[in-house]
């Protein structure tokens, strides 16, 4: 009688356990029909067939203008009333701070023809310190800064020489000296050379939940501002948010970011045009749970499609991702238990997709699957289209196209590092390069 491979055995244990947890007579919840709205359910909502919806538009609208403020205004009061639409009609908002989010709003526009673009940003040195408990900054240089702006606070902390990072606005001045929203909670001295410079995203949500952003366009208007990374900002960015849909809108041309969201779960990223940004196209950061990025456009990115770190039981798939600067896709730090599947990558300038080595067992990215992508043309004439490095574990790459058609050289279809492990190859279609797969184990 054949003995169980450990998969099969594993899988019947994980059924026992179940089953031992089940039982017949266990009571179950009753099914929620015909739900009515209870002040504090925010599980069971009615469908309602209206709901409150402001207009706005640059001349005409519920509110009317070209800036952020009248965006902020109607996103406020449609939260204020526990939910609702902002209707962005056609035209161009011009922005000096970020639209900041709120839950269980819904933001559509009229397509390409609703446009926010970021105005070009100005800096400064500080000329006075600041204590961590403080609420202003005084600015060397103050032309350019206007009260209502949004700045990103920048220095070398001066206790253990790393960065600090802090975004605030400005409420109030006098000359050179400004008011913050926020305390600084952090200690910005002179001999950490701190500036400041009108640096955010162009919609910025922190510990939101139940947000549509569709149907607009984000222009983050690179050649006019300073660097600001995903970690921070993109034309749209996330920390600590649930449940958003981000669906048919265009984010480009930020110094930094496209779309990038930092611990939050079951985000949808779906249709979406991410293109020309110095950072990456899609950034779901870490931590990240289910992400599902779907049908997107990426194009002329640092890196197209970036797992950061811990994002778990996501899907990536029908994607196209073009002409980016180093990797189409990216994989590392602790990114498990995703599916990579049916995307087309082309013309990535070093990999098309990349397992990155990380800090060794236990923090690489394993357990992912890589199912019917195509990768075209990859990297120079030493680089592989598929590169698993460091100590990457459990993956599996099954049919999978990889074509090359600049000529052999030294190009490998699937490059395996030296300590990877249980690493499977199932089906894939590999042609045009000089070597199909390069598997470097000593065991393999």
């Amino acid at each position: 009688m054949p003995q169980p491979d450990r998969r099969t055995f594993l899988g019947a244990a994980a059924i026992a356990g179940v089953a031992a947890n089940t039982s017949s007579t266990e009571a179950k919840s009753p099914v929620v029909t015909n739900p009515r709205a209870t002040d504090g359910d925010r599980r069971h909502e009615p469908k309602w067939d209206e709901s409150l919806t402001i207009t706005v538009g640059n001349d005409k609208g519920d509110l009317a203008g070209r800036d952020e403020k009248v965006i902020q205004a109607a996103v406020d009061a449609v939260a204020r009333a526990g939910g609702g639409t902002v209707k962005l009609l056609p035209g161009t908002f011009k922005l000096r701070n970020a639209v900041y989010l709120s839950s269980n709003i819904r933001i559509v526009g009229a397509g390409a023809d609703t446009i926010l673009i970021k105005e070009p940003s100005v800096s400064s040195k500080l000329a006075a310190d600041s204590d961590w408990y403080d609420r202003e900054i005084t600015l060397a240089d103050a032309a350019g800064f206007r009260v209502g702006d949004g700045v990103c606070l920048r220095a070398k902390n001066p206790h253990h020489g790393g960065a600090t990072v802090i975004k605030r606005t400005l409420v109030a001045r006098s000359g050179n000296r400004f008011k913050l929203d926020k305390g600084l909670r952090e200690n910005l001295w002179s001999a950490g050379t701190p500036t400041a410079a009108t640096l955010f995203p162009l919609f910025s949500g922190e510990f939101v939940s139940n947000v549509t952003i569709e149907n607009l366009a984000l222009d983050g208007n690179k050649a006019n501002n300073l660097e600001l990374d995903g970690n921070y900002a993109g034309c749209i960015f996330l920390q600590d948010c649930a449940d958003f849909t981000i669906r048919s809108v265009t984010a480009r041309n930020y110094r930094g970011d496209g779309i990038s969201w930092q611990i939050c779960h079951d985000v949808l990223v779906e249709n979406c045009h991410s293109h020309d940004h110095t950072g990456l196209g899609l950034h779901p950061g870490s931590g990240s749970q289910r992400p599902i990025i779907r049908e997107n456009k990426l194009e002329r990115n640092h890196i197209g499609l970036f797992f950061c770190w811990g994002v778990k039981f996501g899907l990536a798939e029908k994607n196209t991702i073009d002409d980016t600067k180093t990797a189409g896709i990216s994989v590392g730090h602790r990114d498990t238990d995703n599916v990579i599947r049916d995307n087309f990558v082309r013309r990535s300038g070093q990999q098309g997709i990349l397992f990155r080595p990380e800090r060794g067992q236990g923090f690489t990215g394993d357990r992912n699957e890589v199912v019917g992508n195509t990768i075209e043309d990859t990297g120079d004439e030493s680089a592989a289209a598929i590169d698993v490095q460091g100590t990457t574990a459990n993956l599996v790459f099954r049919n999978n196209i990889l074509k090359e058609s600049r000529g052999t050289a030294k190009r490998v279809g699937i490059r395996i590092g030296a300590k990877a492990s249980a690493i499977a190859l199932e089906g894939n279609s590999i042609k045009g390069f000089a070597r199909e797969v390069e598997d470097r184990r000593v065991d393999k």
